[in-house]
C-alpha cells in the first residue's frame, strides 16, 4: 500500500513537472485514467503503448516508465540520431523486428529516463489499443477455466456439450472488435441488450511459427496485454446457428491494453484476472487456475496453422459473467467495465448508446 502510494505520488509530481510541455498536449489529453503504476517483475521487461498527443495525430509507440512518463521512441530515436529497425509508428513494426528492436526501445527509453528528459505522461496522452488495427482477427480460447466451463451449464442454449473437452475451444473475433483502454463500448439495443463482461489474459506472438512445441512456445511470445472479450449472449447463443462468432465480433467489443509488458515484465504466476462493473468485483481468479496453460495453448493452436508476430491470443474468462448469474446481469448504456490483469494495468471503458 505504502509502495502504490508513493508510485501515485511520483506520478503526480511528474504530471506538475511536464506541464511546461504547453497547451496543445494538454488538449489533447485524456480524462486521468491511470494513477500508480505496478513496478515490472523484471528491470529487463517493458511497458510498451500506442499512443497519440492530440486527436488527429498519428499514432506512436511509447515506453511507460515507472513514473508514468511515456518516452516517444520515434523523437528520442531523432533526439540521439539513433536509426530505428522498425517503423516508431507500428506496434506490429516493432514486434516484427524482433529482440533488436526490442533492445532498441529499451536503450532509448533508458537514457532519456537518466537524462531526465521532459515527457508528457500517460495522462496527459491519448491512449490507444496497443494493436489499434491487428493484421487478423483475435485468436480466443473458450472455457478455460473449469469454474466458468461449470457455471455456464445451465445457462447455454447448447446442452450438447456436458463434459470438459480434452483440447482447448478456439474460436475468432473480428478485426474491428479491436478497441481502446479508455473508449466506450457500443451498445445498440437493436441488436442486443445482453452484453456481457469478459476479463481475459492476452498474449501477444512475437515471431512466425507453425507447429511450434509446448517446450518451444514461450520463446514464440512477445508479450501480454489486458483484454476484455465483451460478449452479445443473445446474439452468440440465440442466432446464427448457436455458433459463437457473430456475437463475439460486435465493433468495439474488445478493448485491449492499456499497454504490452513483455514477458520479461510479468511474473505469470502472480497474475490475477480481475473484471468490475460500476466498481463492483464480478471476476478474480489467478493465472494458475487457467485449465490449459499458454505453452499447450501456443502448441495446439499452431498445429497446422501459423501464428505471426502480432498475433492476439486471448486466453479465456474465468467465472463470474454475467450471463451464468442468477438473475442473469448485463451491462447497460452509462455502466464503467473495469478490467484489469495485476502486473500489467487497467481497462475502463464505459457502454455508450450508440446514436
Amino acid at each position: 500500500m505504502k509502495e502504490n502510494r508513493r508510485s501515485f505520488l511520483k506520478l503526480g509530481a511528474t504530471s506538475a513537472a511536464v506541464g511546461m510541455l504547453g497547451h496543445a498536449t494538454q488538449a489533447a489529453a485524456q480524462e486521468p485514467q491511470i494513477g500508480a503504476i505496478t513496478p515490472l517483475a523484471a528491470k529487463l521487461g517493458l511497458r510498451l503503448a500506442t499512443f497519440a498527443q492530440r486527436k488527429d495525430d498519428k499514432p506512436r509507440v511509447g515506453v511507460v516508465l515507472d513514473d508514468g512518463r511515456i518516452i516517444d521512441i520515434g523523437a528520442e530515436a531523432q533526439r540521439q540520431k539513433q536509426k530505428l529497425v522498425f517503423d516508431p509508428g507500428s506496434m506490429l513494426s516493432l514486434i516484427a523486428s524482433g529482440d533488436q528492436g526490442v533492445a532498441q526501445a529499451h536503450s532509448l527509453a533508458e537514457r532519456a529516463s537518466l537524462l531526465k528528459m521532459a515527457s508528457p505522461t500517460v495522462n496527459q496522452v491519448r491512449l490507444l489499443s496497443p494493436i489499434p488495427r491487428p493484421h487478423s482477427n483475435i485468436y480466443a480460447v473458450g472455457w478455460n477455466y473449469l469454474d466458468h466451463f461449470e457455471e455456464g451449464k445451465d445457462a447455454r442454449a447448447d446442452k450438447t456439450v456436458s463434459t470438459y473437452p480434452s483440447n482447448p475451444v478456439f474460436f475468432s473475433k473480428a478485426v474491428n472488435t479491436m478497441n481502446g483502454p479508455f473508449d466506450s463500448i457500443p451498445y445498440d439495443a437493436s441488436n442486443s441488450t445482453m452484453i456481457d463482461w469478459e476479463a481475459e489474459l492476452a498474449v501477444i506472438i512475437g515471431q512466425d511459427g507453425r507447429n511450434i512445441s509446448e517446450e518451444q512456445a514461450m520463446k514464440h511470445v512477445f508479450g501480454f496485454a489486458t483484454y476484455n472479450d465483451t460478449t452479445a449472449r443473445d446474439v452468440q447463443q440465440k442466432r446464427h446457428g448457436g455458433q459463437w462468432f457473430k456475437g463475439k465480433s460486435l465493433d468495439g467489443h474488445g478493448p485491449m491494453g492499456p499497454w504490452i509488458v513483455t514477458t520479461a515484465g510479468l511474473s505469470l504466476d502472480d497474475a490475477r484476472i480481475i473484471c468490475r462493473v460500476n466498481g463492483v468485483e464480478k471476476q478474480n481468479a489467478s493465472y494458475k487456475q487457467m485449465y490449459f496453460k499458454i505453452p499447450r495453448i501456443i502448441a495446439e493452436l499452431s498445429r497446422g496453422l501459423t501464428l505471426r508476430a502480432g498475433d492476439i491470443i486471448a486466453t479465456g474468462t474465468p467465472s463470474g459473467v454475467g450471463f451464468a448469474r442468477k438473475p442473469q446481469e448485463f451491462m447497460k448504456p452509462g455502466d464503467i467495465m473495469e478490467t484489469e490483469i495485476t502486473g500489467i494495468g487497467i481497462l475502463r471503458n464505459t457502454i455508450k448508446a450508440e446514436a
